[in-house]
């Protein structure tokens, strides 16, 4: 049977967003994915698209090691200083000795590009692994344990959303950020999330429907204290209302 003109006008689609990953030029998520799919219905099996990658590092023997282990790889395309294409990179991978000044000059500047960052390092004491994270670091390995595999682990952890730290960097990081919040942030009645814990119940109570009035009834508070903890709450993630206050709090857990 001929194929009907939806399928021929798909095929077309694909033929694009295909020569797009294939030149390295910048193909949406979305039109890859649906690209997958509509090659999927017709029966074609279809490779994940390559991970656009570029690498950064002042030491140029260091950056160039962590080029030759990924140049070899068919799950990343990888994007060099002469590339014109190098800021549409989806992961920037960052090799260092250390984490300092101009190595977190670098993630600072990767991350006001909004690029997710994976971070090569010769060591990481906790200051340094901490600023790090501050910095928008999603994955962490150190240089010896950075074989090929574990770079695209990495990588592909990052290029996703997620992160991806040794056990034990990871238990030292968690410590920390237990002794933050013991120490500093609780004697203050503060927490991670960014919500104090009067925050927190005000918020679940108007995602309740209770208007202010019942809040500080329910928490004996004046109604005026009410109105301006929401007031704050609204300016400190600059929302618009105490709906938008709500919803930001449902949607990233904070209540």
């Amino acid at each position: 049977m001929p194929p009907t003109r939806e399928e021929r006008v798909m095929t077309m689609a694909d033929i694009h967003v295909l020569s797009q990953v294939r030149d390295g030029r910048s193909a949406s998520h979305a039109d890859v994915d649906a690209m997958a799919r509509g090659l999927e219905v017709r029966g074609v099996t279809v490779s994940p698209p390559r991970i656009r990658v570029s690498v950064y590092g002042s030491d140029p023997i260091l950056r160039a090691g962590v080029i030759g282990q990924l140049r070899p790889r068919p799950e990343v395309l990888l994007f060099t200083d002469s590339d014109s294409d190098s800021d549409a990179a989806d992961v920037a991978v960052v090799t260092s000795d250390g984490v300092d000044e101009q190595t977190l000059g670098t993630l600072r500047r990767l991350r006001a590009h909004q690029r997710r960052i994976v971070l090569v390092a010769g060591h990481l004491d906790d200051a340094a692994l901490v600023a790090a994270v501050e910095h928008g670091v999603a994955g962490v390995l150190r240089r010896p344990d950075a074989t090929p595999d574990r770079l695209i682990t990495a990588i592909r952890a990052a290029a996703a959303g997620h992160g991806s730290l040794p056990p034990d960097v990871l238990g030292r990081l968690l410590t920390h950020v237990g002794a933050l919040q013991r120490d500093i942030l609780g004697p203050c009645g503060q927490v991670f999330v960014g919500l104090n814990p009067r925050e927190v119940e005000v918020l679940r109570l108007a995602a309740d429907g209770r208007t202010n009035n019942e809040i500080a009834e329910a928490l004996s508070y004046a109604p005026r204290t009410i109105k301006g903890i929401l007031h704050d709450i609204t300016s400190r993630y600059h929302l618009r209302n105490r709906a938008h206050a709500v919803a930001y709090a449902l949607r990233n857990g904070l209540i």
